[in-house]
């Protein structure tokens, strides 16, 4: 299950040591994590990291797959969580240790920065080779966070794209080495703690308007 530690000014959002899917009592871990630091006043960012070989491999298909009448409110709290993610009034820093991929690489972009790991693992959103359509919410994100042919070849061919690659088609900010990458987020994130506050979430709202509409329904 996710936990939350402080580091000074910053919060470290750890996501778990396995496949860190959203299963909907992780999801519960994440919203009670980000919910704790809303009561948090005066300078402070996020960073979220994880343990193992994954930073998170997305929705929950096998639970979802024994819950099927649960499909509607399952994808409503998931985009729920990335449009609160994307609107956070704090500076957030996705610390992606290990694979990215699916829900998980949303979760991603839904970061204001993303630092990855440059000499293993991948990020990729592999909904076409699964047969699984991005819904319109997803899209808008996906869209927003990458440049137009990033996005259509992330998308349409479910590429993986390693740490120093990412890092070149702009889809993480920095690429670092494994044993640098948490740190350097926290590094980031501290240098970003002044701009906590109403503003900085009007400034991000209204930057992204348009994916957060999108993101209130599955069609």
């Amino acid at each position: 299950m996710p936990t939350l530690e402080r580091h000074d000014a910053v919060f470290v959002l750890d996501l778990g040591d396995n496949e860190n899917r959203f299963h909907p009592d992780w999801l519960t871990g994440i919203e009670s994590a980000l919910d704790e630091i809303a009561k948090t006043d005066g300078p402070h960012a996020l960073v979220t990291t994880a343990r193992g070989k994954i930073w998170s491999n997305g929705l929950d298909l096998e639970w979802l797959g024994d819950n099927p009448e649960q499909f509607t409110p399952y994808g409503l709290r998931v985009q729920a969580l990335f449009a609160r993610m994307l609107t956070l009034p704090y500076v957030t820093v996705a610390a992606l240790q290990g694979h990215t991929f699916a829900a998980g690489a949303m979760l991603s972009l839904a970061h204001d920065l993303r630092i990855m790991r440059a000499d293993r693992g991948f990020w990729c959103l592999p909904e076409a080779d699964i047969n699984i359509p991005f819904t319109p919410g997803m899209s808008a994100l996906v869209q927003s966070r990458l440049t137009p042919q990033t996005a259509h070849e992330a998308m349409v061919t479910a590429r993986r794209f390693g740490g120093e690659e990412a890092y070149a088609r702009k889809i993480v900010d920095h690429a670092a080495p494994e044993p640098d990458v948490l740190s350097t987020a926290i590094t980031l994130a501290a240098a970003q703690v002044g701009k906590a506050g109403p503003t900085l979430e009007t400034i991000k709202t209204r930057l992204y308007a348009p994916v957060l509409k999108a993101l209130q329904t599955l069609d």
